[in-house]
């Protein structure tokens, strides 16, 4: 299994969704960097589940424990170690899926591929990994806004119901706010209404995350196989029911000349920008100076309380319902897991960055 994500901040993560513990080891943070500890466990909380009835209904105090690459709450160099113990495990939900291949699940490719699987939740399939995501994003988080670089994500989308407002009409401080993650209040009422009547029967839904990440500046990604764009694409889509992703305009790019596509480079404050952001902050594979901005597309949760019909191990169809706690739309805890990893990506990408010209050095 691959496990590991970076180049020079890299992220290894370990655990299974019911085992004793999930955990993380980070190397290559700088030393000497003082960490908001308080600010980690913040952020960990908002991908908690059970915070609302749009989420699952699994209970985890989700407490992150660091064991090592820490004095005091200084980075020192090391590589910086942590745990986050799992209190609300229930391998008894899944004792009766031994036998069956789960809808839009990875028991059937988990099976055929190492000739095993873990029954309980999925294991390293499931999205409880990604807290460990999490705490390490928050920690690059913390590293790129010393830099005067910030990532915002938030939801544009839950089913048919779209935000249809622009991030810079935006107020961006208002994302965690409500429940849904979604900074228009009015479109949030609706989204956490919709959910909720799907919730009741039975089903589930997909949506989009936002992002925009502002204050960087040009020259990050590495051409040509260490594209900005590919290795946000990489790291994105490494993310649970993620299914896509579009920089600037996106898959409405094919539908316009390029005349009108075209960011037509201007002179604002003695300082050379690009008068639209189609490209979204990214040309060439490489940082402009403008916002990055993309956007996230996640598939419905594939674990659902209707009855459906799929197959057992032996290749006969048998009727299978959830018996699991899940979320309804995984779209709301998605949003600071998708800030995390392009957090997590952008570190790496500034540190590779150093080594670019040797007056960086």
């Amino acid at each position: 299994m691959s496990n590991t994500f970076g180049s020079i901040f890299r992220l290894t993560t370990f655990g299974e969704s019911h085992g004793v513990s999930i955990g993380g080891v980070i190397d290559g943070f700088p030393a000497g960097f003082k960490i908001n500890l308080d600010a980690v466990q913040r952020k960990l909380n908002l991908r908690r589940p059970g915070f609302s009835i749009l989420t699952s209904e699994r209970k985890e105090a989700d407490v992150v424990e660091f064991l090592s690459g820490l004095i005091s709450d200084t980075s020192s160099g090391a590589p910086i170690s942590f745990i986050i113990k799992n209190k609300n495990h229930n391998p008894n939900d899944y004792k009766d899926l031994k036998k069956i291949y789960r809808p839009s699940h990875a028991d059937f490719t988990y099976e055929k591929k190492y000739g095993l699987r873990d029954l309980y939740g999925g294991g390293r399939s499931s999205a409880r990994e990604t807290a460990c995501r999490v705490v390490a994003g928050e920690l690059a988080h913390q590293f790129l806004k010393s830099k005067g670089i910030e990532v915002f994500s938030y939801v544009s989308v839950v089913g048919h119901i779209k935000l249809k407002k622009n991030y810079k009409e935006l107020n961006l401080s208002e994302i965690y706010k409500n429940d849904v993650r979604c900074p228009d209040l009015d479109i949030a009422k609706k989204m956490k209404s919709y959910i909720l009547d799907v919730k009741l029967e039975g089903d589930s839904l997909g949506g989009c995350v936002f992002t925009v990440v502002k204050g960087a500046d040009v020259g990050l990604g590495e051409p040509i196989y260490n594209k900005l764009n590919a290795r946000l694409s990489f790291a994105i889509m490494s993310i649970n029911a993620v299914k896509g992703i579009e920089f600037g305009l996106g898959f409405d790019s094919c539908k316009i000349k390029g005349s009108e596509y075209n960011d037509i480079f201007v002179k604002t404050n003695n300082k050379i920008q690009t008068k639209t952001n189609n490209s979204g902050g990214i040309q060439g594979g490489i940082s402009n100076g403008q916002n990055i901005v993309f956007n996230t597309v996640f598939k419905p949760t594939s674990s659902i309380k209707k009855k459906q019909t799929t197959l057992n191990n032996k290749g006969f169809e048998v009727d299978y319902v959830n018996s699991g706690r899940h979320d309804p739309c995984v779209v709301p805890r998605a949003v600071p897991i998708v800030e995390s990893m392009t957090a997590i990506c952008l570190i790496d990408m500034y540190l590779l960055n150093l080594s670019s010209r040797i007056n960086k050095l």
